[in-house]
């Protein structure tokens, strides 16, 4: 006669009963009789409310892909003759990629004659790199790929980190001077 080692509901040990006891006591509790390893002897099941279960699965499952962090891999061109005032413009976008835990991936462009003149752009880069030492590191130096140089800089921190970062500061009171006798009397 086949028999289940049957557990309760709340994971409470029945013992082993036979299959058709273990459907009455399902029945009677109005909860499913779920197998839960097959293999074992005797094979074990759970009384168990399946529906609820599958959706709590679900929603595990949910909650985790609202969790997980996409990297992002941001781009940023560079010309090689470019103005000090671009370059810094384009520095501080590169800065704020990294604060958000993002990648940025810097290219330099050559147009006609630079071409030949490879060590301006590893110059321009290996200048970037030191600037910005603080909010990331190279993961990829230097590299010409045709017609542009490109290297990659990885955030220090991830981006799971600057998320939580951010939205802890964006939580702060902003702190006020405190109102003096000068200044509310100055108000009258």
């Amino acid at each position: 006669m086949p028999e289940v080692r049957l557990v309760g509901p709340n994971g409470e040990q029945v013992g082993v009963v036979r299959i058709e006891e273990a459907l009455r006591l399902a029945q009677e509790s109005d909860l499913d009789l779920v197998e839960v390893a097959p293999m074992s002897k005797p094979p074990v099941a759970k009384l168990m409310d399946f529906g609820k279960f599958k959706y709590e699965a679900a929603q595990k499952v949910r909650e985790a892909r609202k969790n997980q962090v996409n990297t992002v891999i941001k781009t940023v061109r560079f010309g090689l003759k470019i103005d000090d005032h671009d370059y810094g413009t384009k520095k501080g976008q590169i800065e704020r990629f990294l604060k958000a835990g993002d990648k940025v991936k810097v290219i330099v462009m050559f147009r006609g004659r630079e071409q030949s003149r490879p060590e301006m752009g590893i110059k321009m880069l290996q200048k970037l790199a030191e600037e910005i030492s603080t909010l990331g590191s190279v993961e990829s130096s230097p590299s010409i790929d045709g017609r542009n140089m490109v290297m990659v800089i990885g955030p220090l921190k991830n981006k799971a980190d600057a998320r939580a970062e951010a939205k802890k500061t964006a939580d702060e009171p902003v702190k006020s001077a405190p109102e003096t006798p000068e200044t509310s009397a100055s108000a009258e």
